[in-house]
């Protein structure tokens, strides 16, 4: 049989996977990329080699970086101490839980940021008799959109970014989102404290799932909240973390990304702001196993045809000579649907290496186009299993699965409109 034949198949019964998580995600891409070896797709050196891409050290690095600011507590104090200055007013509250959780998602877990704020803000709803859902449903869309705004801010931009080294391309910098990010950010603070707010149904605080949230803590890598926290270690993780990212943006030519990541990381553990054990406890293996397993898929999809099977075919749909705006858009589209759904980390590795061959196919850069279905992948508002965030509120706001769809539509198309009209300003097709 053909190997692009091949590729593709073993493509789709990993979608069909992704999408219905019969098996974990991460058991999924690498054994997708395993089976490709088997079948002789892909030689022996390849099919491993993803785990070797500078850019899952990157991203192990600031797993370890992230959960020193939860284990020292600092993530969780800053966050606490943004929201009670806030006072108890609806729009000011609701201001504040948002900015916090922008700023703090933007360089930390997404997830393991609403897992510590959510019990504060609940606290203060119920003091203040605002109804908890006001809140809850903007800090889950906070987590969601402020992950976009760094490299590591949510895995699809680091899956975008690694599938375009994987094809040899120029990759996107550790601040390059933020391009889009920012904007983004502001378009839905704006828009959640003005029309949005008017959509957050009025319900009273519901049981929170105390297992869910410590859970979610535990995988950030806080601590028992009833341990005592060092203010010296929260300053020395907050320093680190501060160290490392000036050092991204400065792009220093002797310290790469990743060993900025890696540097960081050893201080957390020579520091003693987390054990060697809690390290390792803090990296998000699913994410680095998945990452790692999609990138040799990739690289078969690349080498036997098949990303260009998939792009002639999608290109001839669209007619001659299709727009690159319009291919954008309908991407743009794809991924946001699938992500409502699924792994917002599996869709994007789906479906990235086959944005790369359409792009190349219609003679556009894949910048703008991975760029697209990267953010796309984290618009995930209108489902509560999209992410995580969603569905650690969906029982202590006590939402409906339509609650979700009311808000998250038009957050979705938002998002759409906005990124079509941005992401060309700053990437240019040509």
């Amino acid at each position: 049989m053909d190997p692009a034949i091949i590729t593709l198949c073993v493509l789709a019964v990993a979608a069909f996977l992704f999408v219905t998580e019969l098996i974990p995600l991460a058991v999924t891409a690498m054994a997708a990329c395993t089976v490709l070896g088997i079948l002789g797709v892909l030689p022996a050196k390849q099919v491993y080699a993803g785990l070797s891409n500078s850019t899952v050290v990157l991203f192990g690095g600031m797993f370890v970086i992230g959960a020193a600011m939860f284990r020292t507590g600092l993530a969780e104090a800053i966050g606490v101490a943004v929201v009670k200055k806030a006072g108890t007013g609806e729009v000011r509250l609701m201001a504040a839980v948002m900015l916090v959780t922008i700023a703090m998602s933007s360089v930390s877990s997404n997830t393991g940021t609403v897992a510590c704020l959510m019990p504060v803000v609940i606290g203060i709803c119920q003091a203040a008799k605002v109804p908890a859902s006001k809140e809850l449903m903007p800090l889950a869309i906070a987590a969601n959109v402020g992950g976009t705004i760094t490299m590591i801010g949510t895995p699809p931009n680091v899956i975008v970014t690694g599938a375009l080294a994987t094809a040899g391309l120029p990759t996107f910098g550790f601040f390059e989102f933020a391009y889009i990010g920012i904007p983004l950010s502001v378009i839905i603070l704006v828009w959640m404290l003005t029309i949005g707010r008017r959509m957050l149904p009025a319900h009273n605080a519901g049981e929170m799932d105390e297992e869910a949230v410590q859970a979610a803590k535990e995988e950030a890598g806080a601590s028992d909240d009833k341990a005592p926290k060092s203010k010296t270690k929260m300053w020395i993780s907050g320093l680190i973390m501060l160290g490392v990212v000036v050092c991204m943006a400065l792009e220093l030519p002797t310290v790469p990304l990743q060993t900025a990541a890696v540097t960081g990381a050893i201080l957390c553990v020579i520091t003693g702001c987390l054990k060697e054990k809690e390290a390792y406890a803090g990296i998000d293996w699913v994410t680095i196993f998945l990452f790692a397993g999609m990138l040799s898929v990739a690289t078969a999809m690349e080498k036997t045809g098949a990303g260009k099977l998939i792009a002639d075919t999608v290109v001839g749909m669209m007619g001659a000579n299709p727009s690159p705006y319009l291919l954008t858009a309908v991407l743009f589209l794809i991924s946001n649907v699938l992500t409502q759904f699924m792994s917002n980390t599996a869709s994007a590795a789906l479906l990235a290496p086959i944005g790369i061959s359409i792009a190349q196919t219609i003679g556009c850069d894949p910048k703008p186009v991975l760029m697209a279905l990267g953010i796309a992948a984290s618009m995930a508002f209108a489902t509560p299993m999209a992410t995580p965030p969603n569905t650690l509120v969906l029982g202590p706001g006590n939402f409906t699965f339509n609650d979700y769809v009311k808000v998250g539509v038009p957050l979705c198309l938002i998002s759409w409109v906005a990124c079509v009209i941005i992401i060309p300003i700053f990437w240019p097709f040509h």
